[in-house]
Order: C-alpha cells, then sequence, then structure tokens
C-alpha cells in the first residue's frame, strides 16, 4: 500500500478541502439563483446529487483536458496528439486540426504491435479481405471463424492450459464470466486493488464478497479461515464455493502479484484461484508467459487463466482458459459467449500473428528480443526515476510505474507541461484511485528505444522538478536536473 509523507498527505488534505469547501459555495449560491430563474428545474428530482458529481462539475471539468486526449496516429512509440482549447473554462472542449509529435509514454503498448509490422499487418489485411471487419453474428451463430477456433487452441496452449474461449472485450471478460462461475451461496475474496471489471462481476454474481489487503497473503488467509468457520450469513451453512481473484500485474500500482505465496494459501483452505493476467500476459516472464512463468508458478495450479489481447498483442478482446469441462461449461452459460458479436476476424487474426512472433515461429528471433527490451528499458526507467527523487510504484520488470504527485494542482501542471515539452503521459485519479493517490502512469513500451527513453526522463525530470514531485532525496552523484548526460551507459 501507498504511504504518504505526512506533510504531504496535509497539504494535500488542505487543497481538496479547500476546493470542496468553494464547490458546495458555489452550489449554494447556484442552487439560489436557479430557484427564481424561469428555467429553473426545482421540481424534479437530480438525476446526479451527491459527492461525486461535485468532484466531477468542480474539480474534474477544470482539468478534463489532461484525460481523454485525442490521437490521430496509432499508439506507436511516438504519437500525434490533437491540440484542443475551450472557450467556457473547460466545460467543453474543442478539438483544433493541428496536431503535436508526442513522445507515447501513457499506451498498453509493452511489446510495439499496436502499429503496422512487417509480419503481423499484411496478415490481418489479409483476413480482413476475406472475413471482413465483423462476423455480424454471436458465436454460437455465425461468429465462429476457423481463425477464431485457431487463437483458442493456440492462446491456452500459450499460458499451458487444456483449453480456452474468446471473447470481444477484455473488460466484459471478467464482467461476465465471474457470475457464471459463482453465484449465491459462494464466497469470492477479491484482493483490495482489484480492476473495476473484476469489482463489477463480483457484484452482479450475488456471491458474497470479501475483501483482503492488498497482496497479503497472510491476511488472506485471515480472511479465509474467519469466513470458513463462520459459514454463510444467517444460516452459517458451508460455503458452496470459495473463489479467491487476483491479478498478474496490478494497472494503477505496477506490483507483481505474490502468487506463489497466494496459491500455497489457497491450497490450504481448497479455495479456486482466478488470475486477471491482463497486463501481465506476453510482457513478463522470459518467452512472454506471463506472472506465472516469471515467479516459477505450475499453471495448472491456478484454476481460472483471464488475460486481454489489448495489450501486448496489439488487438482487442479478452480470453478465458482452464480446463476442458470449465470451457465447455462457459460456452454454454456465458451471456458474452451466447449473445455478443464475436471478435473481429482482423483482430483475431492480429494476435495469432504476435503470439508466432513471440513464440519465434515467425522464423525470427524478434520476439525473444521485444522481451528483452521491454525488460531492460522498463527496468531502466524505473531506477532512473526512483534516482531523480520521484515516488515510483512497482516492482522489477513491470512495464506500468506510477509516479506519485498527491497534490490535486500538481497533477494538472504535470500532464500540461509534459505535453508542452512533447511528452504525452496517462494521469490517473479518482475515481480510479482513492482520492488523495493521484497518480502519473507510465507505461514502457519495446518499441521505445534509448534515445526515446531519455528524452522522457530528460523532461519528466524537469517538469518533476518545476512542480515539486520530487518527494524523495535524489541520488547525488546521479541526480538528474532535467538534462541526463547518458544515464544508460551505466546500465
Amino acid at each position: 500500500m501507498v504511504r504518504i509523507p505526512y506533510l504531504t498527505a496535509l497539504t494535500t488534505l488542505f487543497s481538496y478541502g479547500l476546493l470542496f469547501a468553494f464547490a458546495h459555495t458555489r452550489d449554494i449560491f447556484n442552487k439560489f439563483f436557479l430557484f427564481f430563474s424561469s428555467t429553473n428545474l426545482h421540481v424534479y428530482a437530480p438525476i446526479c446529487f451527491d459527492h461525486e458529481d461535485i468532484y466531477i462539475r468542480r474539480l474534474y471539468r477544470r482539468i478534463q483536458d489532461c484525460f481523454g486526449r485525442p490521437i490521430a496516429s496509432a499508439p506507436d512509440a511516438w504519437i500525434d496528439v490533437f491540440e484542443r482549447y475551450s472557450n467556457d473554462n473547460n466545460k467543453t472542449l474543442l478539438r483544433t486540426t493541428k496536431t503535436s509529435r508526442c513522445l507515447n509514454l501513457g499506451s498498453y503498448n509493452y511489446l510495439g504491435f499496436a502499429a503496422a509490422d512487417e509480419y503481423c499487418t499484411p496478415r490481418a489485411i489479409e483476413s480482413l479481405k476475406e472475413f471482413s471487419p465483423s462476423t455480424c453474428s454471436t458465436r454460437v451463430d455465425g461468429g465462429t471463424t476457423k481463425l477464431h477456433v485457431e487463437l483458442e487452441e493456440r492462446i491456452a496452449k500459450f499460458v499451458g492450459k487444456p483449453s480456452a474461449v474468446v471473447f470481444g472485450m477484455g473488460y466484459v471478460t471478467n464482467s461476465s464470466i465471474i457470475p457464471v462461475l459463482i453465484g449465491k451461496g459462494g464466497l469470492i475474496i477479491s484482493d483490495s486493488l482489484n480492476h473495476n471489471s473484476i469489482v463489477n462481476g463480483a457484484r452482479g454474481s450475488g456471491a458474497t464478497i470479501q475483501v483482503f489487503q492488498h497482496n497479503s497473503p497472510s491476511h488472506l488467509e485471515e480472511v479465509l479461515r474467519e469466513q470458513i468457520t463462520g459459514g454463510q450469513p444467517r444460516t452459517h451453512r458451508p460455503w458452496k464455493k470459495i473463489m479467491v481473484i487476483v491479478e498478474g500485474i496490478y494497472s494503477m500500482e505496477g506490483e507483481l502479484c505474490k502468487l506463489p505465496e497466494i496459491i500455497a494459501v489457497c491450497k490450504k483452505y481448497k479455495a479456486y484461484i482466478y488470475l486477471d493476467e491482463a497486463h501481465s500476459i506476453g510482457a513478463i516472464g522470459k518467452t512472454g508467459k506471463g506472472v506465472c512463468e516469471l515467479l516459477g508458478v505450475d499453471p495448472t495450479d491456478v484454476d481460472i487463466m483471464m488475460g486481454t489481447f489489448t495489450k501486448s498483442f496489439g488487438s482487442c478482446g479478452g480470453y478465458i482458459a482452464g480446463s476442458k469441462e470449465l470451457i465447455q461449461y462457459l460456452k454454454y452459460a456465458c451471456p458474452a459467449h451466447l449473445y455478443a458479436t464475436s471478435m473481429s476476424p482482423p483482430a483475431v487474426q492480429q494476435v495469432i500473428s504476435a503470439i508466432k512472433i513471440i513464440l519465434g515461429e515467425d522464423g525470427s528471433n524478434r520476439g525473444a528480443q521485444k522481451l528483452n527490451r521491454i525488460r531492460e528499458n522498463s527496468n531502466f526507467f524505473r531506477s532512473e526515476l526512483q534516482k531523480m527523487g520521484f515516488d515510483v510504484l512497482g516492482d522489477n520488470d513491470s512495464p506500468i510505474m506510477p509516479i506519485m504527485l498527491y497534490n490535486p494542482a500538481k497533477m494538472p501542471a504535470f500532464s500540461r507541461e509534459c505535453l508542452r515539452q512533447n511528452v504525452a503521459v496517462a494521469m490517473v485519479a479518482f475515481p480510479a484511485t482513492p482520492l488523495l493517490l493521484g497518480r502519473a502512469r507510465i507505461c514502457i513500451s519495446a518499441a521505445h528505444t534509448k534515445e526515446d527513453l531519455l528524452k522522457g526522463l530528460e523532461v519528466i525530470g524537469r517538469v518533476g522538478k518545476l512542480i515539486g514531485a520530487r518527494y524523495l532525496l535524489a541520488e547525488p552523484s546521479k541526480q538528474h536536473d532535467g538534462g541526463a548526460s547518458d544515464p544508460l551507459g551505466h546500465h
């Protein structure tokens, strides 16, 4: 968990307190004047009326230019970002025809497959000609092509499971699968920092939900022991099923799951384990097979393996891998398989081609080179940020590295100044994170060159010093004032 320095926490709380005080004051005056207006709607119940609504209207809108920036190119190492302006204090943003060429430090393009590729792109184009952009049907009707069947076979073999099923959207994979796997009378024990898709899937299942402290096997064991002893609410009967849900790499923290320890706890208490590898599959491990390969875990010890194709594979969609009986059951029962349009054939072909490259089946060693580069780039960039004094979350080998900014004024300042210096970064704030834990989330790609990384470090270092976001002590001998000479020289 993130530990905020006391002074930083105090100033951040004061800033938010001041902002909310002015927001409520403005709302009071606004209601007063609207009451006497001829166009007032005071007879209607408000559609949105809570603290989050005030946050969106009075805080988020002022800095919404830092989010949802439209781009005019493929999400490669460098992107073209449209310039926007506002005439009404950011209530509405107007897009111009001008673009800025920016270093892309915000996309999930971990292996560099998001842009045109010499092997993937021609094959995706051919599949587009043969199968069209969409099957215009569900999987159980006319939406299953030979490409879908091949991808399911390949992804099952890739992750080390007997069978797999693919879906057209990664978010839906979690939110629609979990309610099919467990229901009333079951118990879901979820990591406190699991993705929103897992949270919504758990809530929609009807099962009882318990949360354990982030990445804490010891607390997981406490929760399991307590829940097994107490049983179901009111009746105290034994739970019909217990499922523990974790992620391979946590998308907002960049931390690796303590999978071996969690599996040991689950085995001890006979609980199923559901592993979300959206950000880890393809990006980590010697051959890109995810957190199981990196941490030396046997895939047979994980009951349900979930992942997406939107990150390392440069496509869209998601998958569930498990036993043949489990996958057959999901194909009969999951709404996302029965009622949703199947994955686009060119997107399927993109994933198949990317897997072939990763495994070296394209006749080259490009896959191994990409995996080595993403690991080296990530570890180097993280270490240099830490040496500059930034409060960086995450573990080594993880391509996600959040830079903690905390203060609400520092988030737009960091984002806008980086953009002005042609570096595009992704900002993450409430409700995606707790209110006090705003951050800039850096995502590193194998497509980034040494020069790209140096450019990013130079700008981030300079901007961080300008806005006072370098909260920790920098290394005296390696301190960057924004002008790193060649920090890669000692790597």
